[in-house]
């Protein structure tokens, strides 16, 4: 009966394999960025004519993804992408926590009337564009960071999901300002949006970030001493082997 620690299905993907999900994960991460760069632009220019903090808020979160993404750029440009794992997932980290503060200081300003937002039709069809280009940047990359076994690449697939999240709360702020003339959804949804930021930044300060089975020679820290069972439980079930309540799968 093999061990699972060293059974092939344990093994992550080969080297062959390996190096095409980091050019995968390159491909994506150059998408963002360049989309992003065309985003905060549009939102930072359109808020500015618009005297609309929730575009401009939207655009200096551009600003921040094109940061993460390029942590996670820079990492796979080494020959040794895991030694600069941790790096990349502190300058994630960073990034979400900064986008945490921004969006919780301009929510309540804009909850005290500070600023009165005139109608933007550019800005509505800016947030439903990202609404439907960030969930299929996120997914793609998420997918093959998972497989590939990088936390970094998770992270930020995370953080470009999030920015979907921003998209969705943007597009109803405009358009309830639009239609109704309202002025509190947007601010309440950017709280929520900022609780979440902070959530995802900490994930990504720890290295928790869904990555449940690392490639070879992969560094990661020691398993924790809390909750082994469930580490055990999401890296089987990530692979198609039945959980085994603790006990080894009989695999002869």
């Amino acid at each position: 009966m093999p061990d699972l620690g060293t059974s092939p299905a344990r093994l992550g993907p080969s080297p062959a394999r390996r190096r095409v999900l980091s050019r995968r994960i390159r491909w994506f991460v150059a998408a963002t960025i360049s989309y992003n760069v065309l985003e905060a632009s549009i939102a930072l220019v359109e808020g500015t004519r618009a005297s609309s903090t929730a575009l401009i808020g939207f655009g200096l979160d551009s600003v921040i993804e094109v940061s993460s993404a390029a942590a996670v750029a820079w990492q796979f440009s080494s020959r040794d992408p895991e030694a600069r794992e941790r790096t990349a997932l502190r300058i994630i980290a960073f990034c979400f926590f900064v986008l945490a503060a921004y969006v919780t200081v301009d929510a309540i300003r804009a909850l005290l009337g500070i600023g009165d937002a005139r109608h933007s039709p550019i800005g509505i069809g800016l947030a439903a564009t990202s609404l439907i280009i960030m969930p299929v940047l996120s997914w793609g990359q998420r997918h093959a960071g998972r497989e590939l076994g990088s936390a970094s690449a998770v992270a930020d697939s995370e953080q470009t999901l999030l920015c979907a999240y921003l998209s969705a709360v943007l597009l109803t702020g405009l358009l309830l300002n639009a239609l109704f003339g309202s002025s509190w959804a947007d601010p309440i949804a950017a709280l929520v949006i900022a609780v979440i930021a902070v959530k995802e930044g900490i994930n990504a300060w720890k290295g928790d970030t869904c990555c449940p089975t690392p490639a070879p020679g992969t560094r990661h820290p020691a398993p924790s001493k809390r909750k082994p069972p469930r580490t055990t439980a999401l890296a089987a079930t990530a692979q198609g082997i039945p959980p085994t309540s603790g006990r080894k799968a009989d695999l002869s």
